[in-house]
């Protein structure tokens, strides 16, 4: 029998010379590679996602600069440079990765930061990467720093250091990896540590899309669903998608569900409009949360500055929920502000209230 070395829960073979190769048992990589993207795969039908940069719509800027590189690594034959993809949720950050993937012609392996609990999950990952692949590591802010730390030469010198054994026995082995081009995607660039997000070699921030570039995705969702749809229809859903193509494609389905129950399955605006209002989405874009966090904080809180897991136990909800998913949005349009002493209502969420506002506001 073959002799080898057991390194958390991974045996490394040692006849395995040429790529130094970690041995695992399949199931356990599935998991770690599979991991928690699965839900949003399954939620988000995979039919309308781009497959190429030219049917991607919006982040111009970003596309072109990816057009360059991608197009410079075809010509010189080598693994693209590592990429970091930051933004709010919705944006397109995973669908971004796959295109880029596609483009690059490689095999694109997907996990999150929090599915890579072991130094060991992560180097069964990198030693089966073949040369040229894509590795797509989503909400990698949340890596374990341990986990982050074997990372390092990896990125930089594409190999793999394990030390084995403890005390005065341990010694380290460097395995040699395949080039391959790992892009992460965050929504808390602030939370990435220095040395992780220095080994990036680009890092792009997403911008919330525009109501005629989310108009522009929703006619493209529409015609791959077989949705009738005017512009006017597709521009009233654009309206209250709050810039953000998932939530775009998730109010189309919705609207195509009413149209076809309640209408006559055609969608233009007023159609659009009566869907959305129906579904408690607002002409601002605001769903039942949101304007429940603006009443609690102009109604219950009387416009005082309120801290954020205050406004989680009164809203029954996470307060990085609240901070990631809602925030955002709420601070864009000036309906919340945060102040040192916690979040406030401001004169335009009285406005959209149709509530007078308390003196001097």
């Amino acid at each position: 029998m073959a002799s080898g070395i057991e390194i958390e829960g991974l045996v490394f073979d040692a006849g395995a010379q040429a790529r130094g190769s970690l041995v695992n048992d399949d199931d356990a990589r599935d998991r770690t590679v599979s991991a928690a993207l699965q839900e949003e795969d399954l939620s988000f039908d995979r039919s309308l996602r781009p497959k190429l940069l030219k049917d991607y719509l919006g982040q111009e800027k970003v596309k072109e600069s990816l057009a360059i590189m991608i197009e410079a690594a075809r010509g010189r034959g080598e693994a693209a440079d590592h990429i970091l993809f930051s933004g709010p949720p919705g944006l397109g950050k995973t669908t971004l990765a796959t295109v880029v993937a596609n483009e690059l012609g490689a095999n694109i392996k997907t996990t999150s930061g929090p599915a890579i609990e072991r130094t060991g999950d992560l180097a069964a990952i990198l030693t089966n990467l073949e040369p040229g692949d894509v590795l797509f590591i989503d909400e990698i802010h949340r890596m374990n720093r341990m986990v982050e730390e074997v990372l390092y030469p990896a990125l930089e010198d594409f190999a793999l250091d394990i030390v084995v054994g403890k005390g005065p026995a341990a010694r380290s082995i460097r395995l040699d990896l395949p080039h391959f081009t790992l892009i992460g995607a965050t929504t808390r660039t602030g939370l990435l540590t220095g040395p992780l997000r220095d080994r990036f070699g680009i890092a792009f921030r997403l911008q919330y899309y525009s109501p005629e570039e989310l108009a522009s995705i929703i006619m493209r969702s529409a015609s791959i669903l077989g949705v009738d749809i005017s512009e006017d229809g597709a521009l009233e859903i654009a309206r209250r998608s709050r810039g953000t193509p998932r939530l775009a494609n998730r109010l189309l389905k919705r609207v195509r569900d009413w149209a076809q129950v309640r209408g006559e399955g055609v969608i233009d605006e007023d159609v659009a409009a009566a869907a959305l209002s129906f579904f408690e989405v607002d002409s601002l874009g605001l769903d039942a949360m949101d304007n429940r966090i603006l009443e609690m904080l102009a109604v219950q809180f009387g416009g005082r500055p309120v801290g954020l897991t205050t406004m989680a136990s009164a809203l029954s909800e996470d307060p990085d929920t609240l901070e990631d998913v809602y925030e955002p949005f709420l601070m864009q349009q000036g309906l919340m502000i945060r102040t040192p002493k916690g979040r406030q209502a401001t004169a335009r969420t009285y406005e959209h209230l149709g509530m007078p506002a308390p003196e001097g506001f």
